[in-house]
């Protein structure tokens, strides 16, 4: 447990604050369409549907501003600098950024179903009141005039117009069916099925994006939710005046027909702030995919992987980051994310490329084809990721699946050089060190040192090993792999794990693109 709040405390925080925010928003503005005086007449109509609707409402607004900021991706790579000062349970919180991006998706569907559903509902309210002949305050309220002062209440204008008709004539209903639409496209192809199998569905429908901020921008700008005007409340109060409502238009009465105006469009205001940011977003990636990359060395290693080493001016890297990957002559539009297997103490930067689909298999085959000249591949990066940290830790376990392994060939090559490179003095011990875990034979397969062994590692056994020969020391354990063997190992990090703050600790980390 105590592990877990070492890990977790500021997720765990960041996410709790984020929750008591939607429940706040909610609340309020559930009690003020129930409760204000100023939409009573409104209430007479569509009852308690009309605070579930603006209540959810709040919360879209308030979660489609954040639903970009987690996919700036050079914003967080600034925050990760910034929290370069800090201890690294700060800064691989940042890697958490599709998780949250993922969790406030959730969100705003579940307020848009909310939505959707009051909506229904008032809809229907709407529809019943401007076609009753009962004399009541609702059907007297649905039938104040569309044209004098644009007072009106009830939206439908007359008893043969229909729902549906409304729904697809009004700005407000058009564009919540075409956010509607957006959305679900959205959410449907980012499925992990599709997403893996079939990358550029995703990719294209993904970007529909900018119909919804679009459609919600303008949303609001009907003003179908509508209040009471402050000026109409001094001629006819709710408290005195709602029970003489068959007296509005006597002309000896205090009380006077009641006016409405609709609510200010507010949705612009939440999400211009994160558009600007992601906007500048763009055009900075876009300035830094026209910078010339230079295409050094081409590799087509067994298993169709290949390696592309690469130059470009200005580029520096880290260990563990990983950049985006575009070649105009498949498609203009796509960019994949690869992580870099090249040291930073190289003059070269390196990528290794497995056919997993068909965005890979078409750019190794341009590759194979094209013997005279090489294809023009344009880069955004780098981008940094939590094996960053890998030098942080006292111990560190590198744990790669499949082409997983990649992020680590840049950390391997990297201590390589260090030892290479280093003073002498400085460096003897832990070479040293390292010369110990070696046996003196070669592999038979690899050529290298250190033995190959076959089969799932037992990872009990593992952390077992690791935590007796390191009793004292922080551990970081990093996986760049599936989400099964991820939950394996964070559980073993769990486990093994001291009770007492001062004994070994580890620590997990997973690459998340």
């Amino acid at each position: 447990m105590g592990n877990w709040v070492v890990n977790h405390w500021f997720s765990g925080l960041f996410l709790a604050a984020w929750l008591v925010l939607n429940v706040f928003l909610f609340v309020r503005a559930f009690l003020l369409f129930e409760k204000d005086t100023k939409y009573y007449y409104t209430r007479q109509i569509l009852g308690s549907a009309l605070a579930w609707a603006r209540a959810s409402a709040h919360c879209l607004n308030f979660n489609s501003m954040l639903i970009l900021l987690p996919v700036c991706r050079n914003l967080l790579s600034f925050l990760r600098g910034t929290c370069s000062l800090y201890r690294s349970t700060l800064r691989k919180q940042l890697d958490h950024n599709l998780s949250f991006h993922k969790l406030v998706g959730y969100m705003i569907c579940l307020h848009t179903a909310i939505h959707i559903i009051a909506h229904l509902f008032n809809f229907e309210q709407y529809s019943r009141s401007r076609q009753a002949t009962d004399g009541s305050l609702a059907s007297i309220l649905s039938n104040l005039p569309h044209q004098e002062n644009d007072s009106w209440l009830n939206p439908i204008q007359s008893s043969n117009t229909t729902v549906v008709y409304v729904t697809f004539t009004s700005i407000a209903g058009l564009t919540g069916v075409i956010i509607t639409v957006a959305l679900v496209l959205m959410v449907t192809s980012a499925m992990e099925f599709i997403r893996r199998s079939y990358f550029e569905v995703f990719w294209y429908t993904h970007h529909i994006f900018i119909i919804y901020f679009i459609g919600l921008g303008i949303h609001g700008l009907g003003g179908i939710v509508r209040g009471q005007t402050e000026e109409s409340m001094a001629e006819n109060h709710p408290h005195m005046c709602a029970e003489f409502f068959e007296k509005w238009n006597d002309p000896a009465s205090h009380c006077k027909p009641p006016q409405f105006e609709g609510l200010p469009a507010e949705s612009w205001k939440w999400i211009l702030a994160p558009g600007i940011l992601y906007i500048f977003e763009r055009i900075l990636r876009f300035y830094r995919s026209q910078q010339k990359v230079v295409i050094t060395k081409v590799v087509m290693h067994p298993s169709k992987v290949l390696e592309l080493q690469m130059h470009k001016h200005g580029f520096s890297m880290e260990v563990g980051q990983y950049i985006f990957v575009n070649c105009p002559s498949i498609s203009y539009l796509e960019w994949h994310p690869f992580t870099l297997t090249s040291a930073p103490e190289e003059d070269f930067f390196s990528i290794h490329i497995r056919a997993v689909g068909d965005w890979t298999e078409n750019l190794i085959r341009t590759f194979e084809q094209q013997y005279s000249s090489v294809p023009r591949i344009q880069v955004d990066g780098p981008f940094g990721t939590v094996s960053e940290d890998v030098f942080q830790y006292e111990v560190a376990v590198l744990v790669g699946a499949g082409i997983g392994v990649t992020p680590f060939a840049s950390i391997l090559k990297s201590i390589w050089y260090k030892f290479q490179h280093a003073d002498h003095n400085l460096k003897t011990q832990k070479a040293g060190h390292a010369a110990l875990n070696f046996d003196k034979a070669n592999d038979i397969l690899t050529g290298l040192k250190q033995k190959t062994f076959f089969g799932r590692p037992m990872w009990d056994n593992e952390f077992s090993t690791i935590a007796t020969a390191h009793p004292k020391s922080a551990v970081g354990v990093f996986l760049c792999g599936p989400q099964t063997l991820a939950k394996s190992l964070s559980k073993c990090c769990h486990q093994y794990s001291s009770l007492d703050p001062r004994k070994v600790q580890f620590y997990f980390n997973k690459e998340n693109f």
